[in-house]
């Protein structure tokens, strides 16, 4: 069961960790950020691969659980644009420019990696 949405341990050796609700940037878990799990506060994405949980179980969270992972998620949010000196309409005009250009930028990366 979920219970509250938190952070989660940073792993130092950045290991892959699947299920559970302790580690930062794991997969399929509860309540902590990472990819494919639930109840977590927002994504967070350590470079493994990723293990998903169904829909049903992601529809089960509670409903506080899911306002309350929104609202840390805001709130994250909000700390990472003050800390980059970003406002939240520089952060939309940035996200509407990236995004017309999304799928080339991530074409020409693969490009260039391919060339490396």
């Amino acid at each position: 069961d979920v219970s509250s949405p938190k952070h989660g341990k940073v792993d130092p050796n950045n290991m892959p960790h699947v299920g559970g609700n302790t580690w930062a940037g794991g997969t399929g878990g509860r309540d902590t950020a990472g990819l494919g799990g639930k109840g977590g506060p927002y994504r967070l994405d350590a470079g493994h691969r990723v293990y998903q949980i169904s829909q049903a179980e992601k529809d089960a969270v509670p409903e506080e659980v899911k306002r309350a992972a929104r609202e840390m998620g805001e709130k994250a949010f909000k700390q990472r644009l003050k800390e980059i000196q970003m406002s939240e309409y520089d952060a939309s005009t940035y996200e509407r420019f990236s995004g017309a250009v999304r799928r080339q930028v991530q074409s020409l990366r693969i490009i260039l990696d391919n060339l490396q």
